[in-house]
């Protein structure tokens, strides 16, 4: 009775084990629909981008708060329109939001508020460890190839960013062709602080996938 009701267990976990896996590629997949139909002008750079956020936060930008609020009140002042949704998810996981800058400009969200929160989203922070997101981005980008997926000056994004992460650099910015064509100026703000601090001050509905 034991033998079986042990192997009815290792059945049972093995299902659950291939239904996550399942429920992770499908969610994988929907972030990057989302991407290319939303930003069509995305490289393969900004795809990595897009799942690199979701799991470094904005750590790399805050490593000088001082120059990250001289950045941030210079994006403020240009005159153009910023584009783009007010905020989505990053990535698959949704652990952080890019938050677009017209909150502030347009009067919804007060600058020491946004600002506050962008800050402290560092905290808590435990980025992957470089071979372990290796192995994250490895599944995804298997799963970009399923798909048949391409863009624009691919194989030159894939082998800068090979060089990248035999330095252990992580961290790209997003090409000259999606800026050109996106001015989406935002900050990525942790879920936690962004539905707690930031959401609750504005009346806009949710950006999901």
């Amino acid at each position: 009775m034991k033998k079986i009701t042990s192997f009815l267990i290792i059945i049972m976990l093995g299902i659950f084990a291939v239904n996550l896996h399942a429920e992770r590629r499908d969610s994988i997949s929907a972030a990057l629909d989302y991407q290319i139909s939303h930003y069509p002008a995305s490289q393969y750079r900004d795809i990595y981008k897009n799942f690199m956020q979701d799991f470094f936060g904005p750590g790399h930008i805050l490593n000088d708060t001082t120059a990250a609020e001289k950045y941030l009140r210079s994006e403020l002042a240009e005159e153009a329109p910023f584009d783009g949704p007010l905020y989505e998810k990053t990535g698959f996981k949704g652990n952080f939001y890019r938050v677009n800058l017209s909150l502030i400009r347009d009067g919804i969200v007060p600058y020491d508020t946004f600002f506050k929160a962008f800050v402290e989203s560092v905290r808590g922070i435990v980025p992957p460890a470089g071979v372990d997101w290796m192995k994250t981005w490895s599944e995804i980008d298997s799963i970009i190839r399923e798909k048949g997926l391409t863009f624009p000056d691919e194989e030159k994004d894939r082998e800068a960013l090979e060089k990248q992460f035999a330095e252990e650099n992580y961290i790209v910015h997003h090409s000259k062709r999606y800026n050109d064509a996106v001015n989406f100026h935002y900050r990525i703000i942790s879920r936690e602080k962004f539905e707690t601090e930031i959401l609750p001050l504005s009346t806009i509905s949710e950006e999901s996938f």
